[in-house]
């Protein structure tokens, strides 16, 4: 595993916190949902990939 893969996923966690208060605060709180549920879908595409990274090593390892 990559600790770049941890870096990304905790930047785009504060930068999704940072953004949910600052429009929470401003009074935009469907622009927030919007803002965390964009984050969430970023980052669940990222981890998919790599666990069908990890599938194909497994399946290349086994010769499956």
């Amino acid at each position: 595993m990559d600790v770049d893969l941890i870096f990304k996923i905790a930047a785009i966690g504060i930068l999704v916190a940072v953004l949910n208060q600052v429009l929470i605060r401003s009074g935009r709180e469907e622009q927030a949902m919007l803002t965390t549920l964009s984050g969430l879908i970023v980052v669940l595409t990222i981890v998919v990939s790599e666990i069908s990274t990890l599938f194909d090593t497994v399946k290349s390892a086994f010769g499956l």
